[in-house]
């Protein structure tokens, strides 16, 4: 059986560079040029990525079921 992974995605043109998912979930994300960067696009599940999407002001992270594409934050 395959682990669970997670697609982590920052929609560049929402990002504001707050730099929040940074402070949040400093092993997944870095801010370059102003703008936040996942240093993963798949990963294994993380509350912290979760907390980083639902906290971002913009609501530039998004947090997906790899392989589904479920969204799983932030929560609508």
């Amino acid at each position: 059986m395959a682990e669970r992974q997670w697609e982590v995605t920052v929609d560049q043109e929402r990002c504001a560079g707050s730099g929040v998912c940074v402070a949040v979930a400093a092993g997944h994300f870095v801010l370059r040029d102003r703008r936040s960067h996942a240093l993963r696009p798949v990963t294994a599940p993380d509350d912290a990525v979760l907390d980083a999407a639902e906290t971002c002001p913009m609501e530039a992270v998004m947090v997906r079921e790899s392989g589904t594409g479920t969204l799983l934050a932030p929560v609508e």
